[in-house]
């Protein structure tokens, strides 16, 4: 059985010394801007610490004339809810160090999510932080496609899947896109 704590620890670890390197940035390619005209509103968020971050992707997005909301937190029980956001707006601090719109932004269903996460594997597999927010955010969005940002050395051999667990249909990495 693995011991998801441990894993997570090694992985941040790894994670925040790999950014402690200034790697590349993950930019928006092909297999990227290709979906792009299938999603009115496209999910991102603002990294913490060293999470990979998706800038590039999110800025391709609206390139193409995407709206962008992000991710709003207010607990640990509570679902994420997606408000819009645009680059001239102000972020407010949020839970767990959060940069989040205000909790009056409007909410929009995405159709396209990019997800922070500790660690993935081949299968497209997703260690996320731990509380679920983004679990219970792919079940209410079942038809929203599902794009990891990381960095590639969060990359693992294999990953348990939970019953309530939905794989990513990609990952973007400073490296290139990672798909099945």
């Amino acid at each position: 059985m693995l011991d998801k704590r441990a894993l997570r620890a090694r992985m941040r670890a790894a994670r925040d010394a790999f950014f402690a390197t200034s790697p590349p940035p993950i930019l928006a390619g092909a297999e990227f801007t290709a979906l792009l005209p299938h999603a009115a509103t496209v999910a991102s968020y603002v990294p913490i610490g060293s999470e990979a971050d998706p800038m590039w992707l999110a800025r391709a997005a609206v390139e193409h004339g995407c709206a962008i909301v992000l991710p709003h937190v207010t607990s640990r029980a509570d679902p994420i809810r997606f408000l819009a956001w645009d680059a001239e707006d102000d972020l407010a601090p949020g839970p767990y160090g959060l940069q989040q719109p205000h909790h009056a932004s409007p909410a929009l269903a995405p159709d396209l999510v990019l997800t922070p996460l500790v660690a993935f594997d081949s299968a497209l597999n997703r260690l996320g932080q731990g509380a679920g927010h983004y679990d219970r955010a792919f079940a209410e969005f079942p038809n929203a496609v599902r794009i990891g940002v990381a960095w590639s050395v969060q990359q693992v051999d294999t990953l348990p899947a939970d019953p309530w667990d939905m794989p990513l249909h990609a990952i973007a990495t400073e490296t290139g896109w990672i798909t099945r």
